[in-house]
This record gives C-alpha cells, structure tokens and sequence, in this order.
C-alpha cells in the first residue's frame, strides 16, 4: 500500500469509479482505490460514512489500471 494516502469519507451513492474521477482525473483509477480497501473490493454502491484510503499517486501514467478481476 502507498505510504502516503488520503482518508476519504464515503456520501450515499459513491462508486470507486467516481471517486477516482475526483482524485485522479482518471476512473480507471478505481484499481488503485479498490487494492488499498479490500474489505469493500465487492462493494459497488456505497452507503454513506465509510471511510478509504486513497493512495496519492505523484504519476498516473504507468499504474496498473486492469481490474483485478481481469488480470
């Protein structure tokens, strides 16, 4: 996991996708998300007040962006 992260605080109706977006400018970033929270990998719709780590990515170029789920 990064050393360097965010804690973010989920709103009703959050996806990892659209939580990237906001993050990363980039909703293949959910991959990142996803890895650094795997108690909520099957999570696909959250409820509101769960908290994440967001790792802070200095360079988005280069991350693995292929779901786990497809490697």
């Amino acid at each position: 996991m990064a050393t360097k992260y965010y804690k973010y605080t989920t709103k009703e109706g959050d996806t990892f996708d659209m939580i990237a977006l906001n993050f990363y400018d980039e909703e293949k970033m959910a991959t990142t998300i996803i890895e650094a929270n795997p108690d909520y990998s099957d999570v696909i719709i959250f409820d509101a007040d769960v908290e994440l780590i967001i790792p802070i990515v200095e360079d988005v170029d280069g991350i693995e962006t292929t779901p786990p789920w497809r490697r």
